[in-house]
C-alpha cells in the first residue's frame, strides 16, 4: 500500500510540478553543450504573404473589433489576407464582415461544426503560411511579425503564439485560476520549445505552413491540438513565441469554464486515441517524452491518482494513528485542507465574494473534475462538434 501511495504521489507531483522542474534543468544542460537557438529573429526582410484565418459562429459582438484589430497589426497590408468562414451564423455576423473590403468571406447557411468549416475554408488559402485565430481574441500589435519569424527555420512546421487572459482587479474564480494556469503553461511551452518542440498549439493564435495542412476528421474536438501534432509527427517542430500573443477575457464564471474544460478533456481523450502512435518513444524520441509528460498524464492517469490517493492516504494515516506526528498524517490533513479551501471558494463564488488565493485550489479541482466528466462524455459520444462557445467575462 505504501509503494502504491508513493507512486501516486510521484505521478501527481511529476505531472504538475516535477516535469516543469526537470524541463528547466534539461534546457540548462542543453545550453551548456549546445548554443541555444533564439526564437526571436531580427531579419526584417522576411515578410511572406500570410492569411489570417478565422472561423466564426454567431460572433457579432466581436466581429467588428476583431477585423479592426487585424487591420491595425504591424505587417504589410498588401501581404496580409483575411479569410472568415461563418458557416451557420444567423446573428448578423456575415453582414458585419461584408462591410470590410479587406475581408474575404465564405459563408454557408448549413452549420457542420468548426472542423468542417476549417477543412472547407483551407481550400481557399493560397499563401505559404496561414495563421489561425479565434474571433473573440485580440492580437498584439507585432504578433504576425513575431509568429512568422520562426518559419525562417525550415524545421519549423507550426508556431504557437501565447494565450493571455485579460485580468481584472477583482477576477472571479475562473478568471484568477485561468490566468495563473496559463502563465504556468506559457512557461512550460517556452521550455518545451527550447528543449525540442511544443506539444500542441493554442487555438487562439497559431500558424502553419499551408502545404502541411491535411483535412482533419469533422468530429474532431481539439482542432488546434490535432493539426499541430500531426505536423510534428511528420518530423517538423512546433515553435513557440510569447511575443506573438492573443488576449481574451476569462470565462464568465466557473460554470462556463467547466463547460469549456469538459469539452477540452473529451477532446484530449479523442486526441490520445487518434495520436496513439506518438506514445512510442522509440519512433518519436523526445517528442513522445514531452507529449506524455505534458499532456497525456494530465488527461489520463493523474486525475485517477488524485482520486485514489485520498482513501489510500486515509488507510495509512489510520494505521499509524491519526494523533501521531508523521508524514502520512501531514499529507492526509493537507489534502483535506486543500479541498476544504476549494469548497470555501465555491461558496464565496456563489456569494459573489472575491478572495483570489482560495480560487487556486478551486480551479485545480474543477480542472480535474472536468477530466472525469469529459471522459464519460466522450464514451457516450455526446460531445457535439457544434459547440456553443463558453461565455466570457466583459
Amino acid at each position: 500500500m505504501k509503494i502504491i501511495f508513493w507512486f501516486l504521489i510521484f505521478l501527481i507531483f511529476y505531472s504538475y510540478i516535477g516535469y516543469g522542474i526537470l524541463l528547466f534543468f534539461l534546457v540548462k544542460i542543453k545550453k551548456l553543450f549546445r548554443r541555444s537557438s533564439n526564437f526571436h529573429f531580427e531579419n526584417e526582410n522576411y515578410e511572406p504573404e500570410v492569411t489570417l484565418f478565422v472561423t466564426a459562429f454567431n460572433e457579432k459582438d466581436f466581429a467588428d473589433k476583431k477585423v479592426k484589430n487585424s487591420l491595425s497589426l504591424n505587417y504589410p497590408k498588401e501581404k496580409l489576407k483575411q479569410i472568415w468562414i461563418t458557416d451557420g451564423s444567423n446573428d448578423g455576423t456575415p453582414e458585419i464582415l461584408k462591410k470590410y473590403k479587406e475581408v474575404i468571406l465564405y459563408h454557408k447557411d448549413e452549420r457542420a461544426g468548426k472542423m468542417a468549416a476549417m477543412n472547407r475554408g483551407m481550400k481557399f488559402v493560397k499563401t505559404p503560411i496561414v495563421i489561425f485565430s479565434d474571433a473573440n481574441t485580440i492580437l498584439g500589435k507585432n504578433s504576425i511579425k513575431e509568429i512568422i519569424n520562426l518559419f525562417k527555420d525550415e524545421k519549423i512546421g507550426c508556431v504557437s503564439g501565447e494565450k493571455r487572459i485579460f485580468s481584472k482587479e477583482k477576477d472571479n474564480a475562473s478568471g484568477a485560476g485561468e490566468g495563473i494556469y496559463w502563465k504556468y503553461e506559457s512557461t512550460l511551452k517556452k521550455w518545451d520549445f527550447e528543449l525540442y518542440s511544443v506539444v500542441g498549439a493554442a487555438g487562439e493564435l497559431f500558424a502553419i505552413r499551408t502545404e502541411l495542412f491535411e483535412e482533419v476528421e469533422k468530429d474532431t474536438l481539439l482542432d488546434d491540438f490535432i493539426i499541430s501534432l500531426r505536423i510534428a509527427k511528420k518530423g517538423y517542430k512546433i515553435g513557440y513565441n510569447p511575443e506573438a500573443y492573443a488576449i481574451e477575457s476569462a470565462s464568465l464564471d466557473v460554470k462556463e469554464e467547466l463547460k469549456r474544460k469538459i469539452r477540452i478533456s473529451a477532446g484530449g481523450i479523442q486526441a490520445i486515441i487518434r495520436l496513439k502512435s506518438l506514445l512510442n518513444p522509440f519512433k518519436y524520441g523526445i517528442l513522445s517524452f514531452q507529449y506524455i509528460s505534458h499532456r497525456v498524464l494530465r488527461w489520463t492517469l493523474t486525475p485517477i491518482a488524485l482520486l485514489l490517493i485520498i482513501p489510500i492516504n486515509f488507510y495509512l494515516a489510520f494505521q499509524s494513528g491519526f494523533n501521531e506526528l508523521n508524514l502520512y498524517n501531514f499529507l492526509f490533513y493537507s489534502q483535506i485542507i486543500f479541498y476544504f479551501f476549494a469548497l470555501i471558494a465555491w461558496f464565496l463564488e456563489n456569494k459573489k465574494i472575491k478572495f483570489k488565493i482560495l480560487f487556486i485550489p478551486y480551479y485545480f479541482f474543477i480542472m480535474n473534475l472536468s477530466v472525469y466528466l469529459g471522459f464519460f462524455r466522450f464514451l457516450k459520444g455526446k460531445q457535439s462538434v457544434k459547440w456553443e462557445r463558453a461565455k466570457r467575462a466583459k
